[in-house]
């Protein structure tokens, strides 16, 4: 099949290089000269492991290409995917202007029949805006006969698994009103669940929409009530990780997203959860569990933050004289995005107390730069990072932080504490070695 992705960020890109792996021609179109001449001369413009790989393969084999050029893109392709950003509006909502302005050009050089999907997450009853849009443009030109479809197709990609997720999927959600449509997306993905038998499930538009939003929601309240559960277990003197073992073994309830942290990020489950909100107080009902999961989400970034304060405000330390080494800047592992990222709260209220930060992470430090500016230290090897330093606090768990060298790091720092916000490393090994520890949950 020709397939146009319009837009080349992180499901874009991710989109169009896996279907191009199973054969089909897609272009890629994109406003922004500078991602598409990256792409063009062989560069990706995000990290994802493995994205650079299949994207070459299939620019090679000719099934991918890059352009500016909307009209040529577009009236090539009779599946055009809307894979642009839905960024969180002031009130929280989603904004849509970019994905309306797509279907705005769609409607004004449509001269036959497409389908349009919406592949960016979207709140229920966006499809419905975009026919509107994409009508109201086909009318201004006099061609209101020209006949079109529009399909929710969300996507389920995990950053730093991505690839694996598109080409292996748990399942694909298809919402369509038009039997052949759904005829043909199943055909569309059969490639990717045939040696899974996962499902494809068709649905109508609005269930499609309101899937997304609803398991990213139920996945950020499973993550923050482990984080609530864990400060409980500070409290009391309990173990998370054993907690975790008695529930996760629970097979109603399951081991995954379960691990206690220092708050969810990303680009998805804070907007998410918060797009959610909004969409149910528009209609007058309040989603108390997704609103009760934000509010604590935020918590326990402060918390986390707040327990290397306290530690020093309790030895009646000057805070100003203070130098904390932090590994890990992204919201998770095998990833550059730093949006929402739990590192950003806790270097904003080290900072503001005064706390000098000096900070490292494998692949996040020009993202950081950007938001940071130079409230911190950048440096670019994870044991200089603590030469000096009074504390050592860990806020992602990259592998290359599950085993380090504990004499190194002792031998590093001025005063050997480590707040292990991931608990990521063996508490009575790192204490053995003189090691003041703090974990999340953790005693």
């Amino acid at each position: 099949m020709k397939i146009c992705m319009i837009g080349t960020g992180y499901v874009g890109l991710v989109t169009g290089a896996c279907f191009a792996e199973m054969g089909n021609n897609v272009i890629c179109v994109d406003e922004n000269k500078e991602k598409i001449d990256i792409l063009n001369q062989g560069g990706v413009p995000i990290y994802e492991p493995g994205l650079k790989e299949i994207i070459q393969r299939n620019v090679q084999g000719n099934r991918l290409s890059f352009t500016t050029d909307f009209n040529e893109a577009v009236s090539q392709c009779r599946l055009c995917f809307i894979a642009v950003g839905t960024p969180q509006d002031k009130d929280g909502t989603a904004d849509l202007s970019y994905v309306l302005g797509v279907a705005a050009q769609i409607g004004l050089l449509m001269d036959e029949y497409k389908i349009i999907i919406d592949k960016s997450t979207v709140p229920v009853g966006t499809a419905d805006k975009v026919r509107e849009v994409i009508s109201a443009e086909l009318k201004k030109r006099g061609k209101q006969d020209i006949e079109f479809d529009i399909v929710s197709n969300p996507e389920f990609l995990k950053e730093g698994n991505a690839l694996q997720d598109f080409m292996r999927p748990e399942r694909v959600i298809i919402g369509t009103d038009n039997v052949r449509t759904a005829a043909l997306f199943k055909e569309l993905y059969d490639p990717f669940v045939r040696t899974t038998n996962n499902p494809i499930l068709v649905m109508d538009i609005k269930s499609a929409e309101l899937a997304k939003y609803a398991s990213n929601a139920f996945l950020a309240a499973k993550v923050t009530f482990m984080n609530e559960l864990s400060i409980l277990c500070d409290k009391v003197g309990a173990d998370i990780s054993h907690v975790r073992d008695g529930m996760g073994t629970d097979s109603r309830i399951g081991p995954r997203f379960l691990l206690a942290g220092p708050g969810y990020g990303g680009s998805c489950f804070p907007k998410d959860v918060v797009a959610l909100i909004q969409t149910a107080k528009t209609l007058g009902h309040d989603l108390e569990i997704c609103r009760a999961t934000h509010q604590a989400n935020q918590r326990q970034k402060a918390y986390f933050a707040d327990k290397i304060l306290n530690f020093y405000k309790d030895q009646n330390a000057d805070l100003s004289k203070i130098t904390i080494a932090i590994w890990g800047l992204t919201f998770k592992p095998k990833t550059d995005d730093i949006r929402e990222a739990p590192s950003l709260e806790v270097i904003e209220r080290l900072t503001a107390n005064g706390i000098k930060v000096r900070v490292f992470d494998p692949v996040g430090m020009e993202n950081a730069r950007k938001i940071l500016g130079n409230k911190v230290t950048y440096v670019q090897d994870n044991y200089e990072v603590l030469h000096g330093a009074d504390g050592l606090a860990i806020i992602t768990e990259w592998n290359m932080f599950k085993s380090p060298d504990l004499p190194r790091i002792k031998e590093s720092m001025k005063t050997p504490v480590i707040f292990d916000g991931r608990n990521i490393l063996n508490p009575p090994e790192v204490k053995s070695l003189g090691f003041t520890y703090f974990g999340i949950g953790k005693n």
